[in-house]
């Protein structure tokens, strides 16, 4: 709930009054649902209160007070106004996920609070992060700890079918795969299986918004529903019906090529905390089951985060945002 709540809680705080909240999530299809969850919290329609700003298209007004938008939209914000006027907050939402644009847009906004606004207010938020390296960064920020409300989720680990899971448990099923080409494949499998048993819908980001949006809302009354996704699905969004997750322990993550200037897609294990948020997919809503498609000590050996992209990614641009900044070094950051 925090991605949802925190920003109406702080939206009605003294020193947000006059200024807007911004909210960074990983992912458009992210940012879109926490924004319209938002605004029928508030009773209301999106761009009012609550606006939304991706590449490519906006919904705001003057009266939009909080702001959820993309990362690399925010980098654009924090680099054409490094002052950041008429913000109060920047909130970091699964900051775990340490992509380059959340990490560039957290050092561009620390250097902002620290040499322009003493008042901006940073939060970095996560499910699965190491709080106390982001607080020393901060300065020593304080962390809040919240453990919410689970259900529990029991954890099995063989390779069965989500076929089988079908027909063994009850409840809508959500796959974790790496990428589009095997969602494709297992979604014809599923279909040929179950026939017309269950609504198969895949999940990830090249769709079209009405198919994300068909992925993401409940199944209608009477019907159970299999959604095949990939890692966008690990946070930020809950499909509400889920209780059975069956995860691959795979992702696709771009990998740059110094050698001959290329970045291509890998397929890589999953990190502990990655497989931790899957599981917890889950039991948003009830009691779960999650089965993994791999052996339990296997777990053991799985990186204990993600990989920051910074690690991994063309830096070309990059670069060039830190000069365009005035950051001769990037240590500097």
């Amino acid at each position: 709930g925090k991605t949802t709540r925190v920003p109406l809680v702080l939206a009605g705080e003294p020193w947000t009054q006059g200024r807007r909240i911004i909210v960074l999530e990983p992912r458009r299809i992210a940012a879109r649902a926490a924004a319209e969850r938002m605004a029928a919290t508030l009773g209301e329609t999106l761009g009012e209160t609550v606006g939304l700003r991706v590449r490519f298209g906006s919904k705001v007004s003057r009266r939009t007070r909080i702001e959820v938008v993309t990362e690399g939209v925010f980098t654009r914000m924090v680099l054409d106004d490094p002052g950041l006027d008429g913000i109060a907050a920047v909130l970091f939402d699964e900051f775990h996920e340490r992509s380059l644009d959340a990490d560039l847009g957290l050092a561009l906004a620390r250097d902002a609070q620290t040499a322009l606004r003493e008042d901006l207010r940073l939060l970095v938020m996560s499910a699965t992060l190491d709080g106390a390296r982001v607080a020393a960064l901060l300065g020593g920020a304080p962390v809040v700890e919240s453990r919410g409300r689970a259900f529990p989720v029991e954890t099995r680990h063989a390779a069965e079918e989500t076929a089988r899971a079908f027909r063994a448990e009850t409840g809508s099923i959500l796959v974790f795969l790496p990428g589009a080409g095997e969602i494709r494949r297992v979604e014809t499998l599923l279909r040929e299986t179950l026939g017309g048993a269950a609504d198969i819908v895949p999940l990830y980001g090249a769709l079209d918004r009405d198919t994300q949006d068909r992925a993401i809302s409940p199944a209608p009354p009477g019907t159970r529903k299999i959604v095949v996704a990939s890692a966008i699905a690990e946070t930020s969004i809950t499909i509400d019906g889920v209780r059975i997750v069956v995860d691959s322990g795979l992702a696709r993550v771009p990998h740059y090529e110094p050698g001959v200037g290329l970045t291509r897609l890998v397929t890589v294990r999953v990190s502990r905390a990655a497989a931790d948020q899957r599981r917890g997919r889950a039991g948003r809503t009830g009691p779960g089951v999650c089965i993994r498609l791999w052996d339990e000590p296997q777990t053991a050996a799985l990186e204990p985060y993600a990989r920051p992209e910074i690690l991994a990614a063309d830096l070309s641009s990059f670069m060039l945002d830190l000069a365009e900044w005035g950051a001769r070094d990037p240590a500097a950051l």
